[in-house]
């Protein structure tokens, strides 16, 4: 559930197909996002899911998949 919202939320950031989403995707090399649409992308996820994803977590998140665990860390 947690990766479908996901998906949905790098998907209209980045103006792309969510299909093309994997948890194994790195934003920036797999996804080419930048900095910026990094920044967009956690924010929507705190947003989306009313969680607070502190600075040293969010800048430890480069796959989808790290992204999905500091979701499920948060919601716990």
């Amino acid at each position: 559930m947690e990766f479908e919202k996901l998906q949905a939320i790098i998907a209209e950031v980045l103006n792309t197909d969510p299909d093309s989403i994997t948890m194994e995707s790195t934003f920036v090399d797999d996804l080419g996002a930048d900095s910026l649409d990094v920044f967009q992308i956690i924010m929507g996820i705190e947003e989306a899911f009313d969680i607070e994803i502190p600075t040293e977590e969010a800048e430890k998140i480069v796959t989808v998949g790290d992204a999905v665990e500091q979701i499920k860390k948060a919601l716990n």
